[in-house]
């Protein structure tokens, strides 16, 4: 860990850094805030000597926000007072929120040192770096990679605010939006 020697915690918890302390300088990036969308995977705040970046520990996994879980009880409450007034008719109305829940458990972007693993609602794909273009951000919808030969793959658990800590993860395959903004 770089810089391991030279920092001490107090009793609160909170790093102290020296002077010569080569991570002084960097502000490490939330651990997956409640709306952030992505895992809670922490970052190490180690600091890669060649980019001034934080190191994201490998695989970094984005998946979709815990709050989401929320919705799936909530989803099961209306459904069970929807079948308790036609069992018969209604009762399939309790299988929305299974599914749901299942749903919401399987999609995710995870990064590699190989590329990115998509998993989404029917399928796993492997998407290695060497075919990776670039990103596409519609006006509307999800974060898409673009491939070689122009084919675009959803990626779930994927916004705008996740680009500094996938860009780390990646270890600058793909460009953060936010540090040429701050450097320029």
């Amino acid at each position: 860990m770089i810089g391991s020697a030279d920092r001490r915690c107090d009793n609160d918890g909170m790093a102290e850094t020296s002077p010569d302390d080569p991570a002084a300088d960097v502000e490490k990036p939330p651990t997956g805030d409640a709306g952030s969308g992505a895992s809670s995977t922490p970052t190490t705040g180690d600091v890669d000597p060649d980019s001034s970046t934080p190191v994201v520990p490998l695989p970094a996994v984005f998946r979709l926000n815990p709050l989401t879980y929320f919705a799936v009880a909530m989803m099961f409450i209306a459904a069970l007072a929807l079948s308790g007034a036609s069992l018969a008719y209604l009762g399939w109305t309790l299988l929305l929120p299974v599914l749901f829940g299942i749903w919401v458990a399987r999609v995710r972007t995870v990064v590699t040192d190989e590329g990115l693993r998509v998993r989404g609602t029917w399928r796993t794909r492997s998407i290695g770096w060497d075919r990776l273009e670039g990103l596409q951000f519609p006006r509307w919808g999800s974060v898409r990679a673009v491939l070689d030969g122009g084919e675009r793959v959803r990626l779930p658990a994927i916004a705008f605010r996740d680009l500094p800590r996938l860009s780390a993860a990646s270890r600058g395959r793909i460009p953060d939006p936010y540090a040429a903004a701050a450097a320029g």
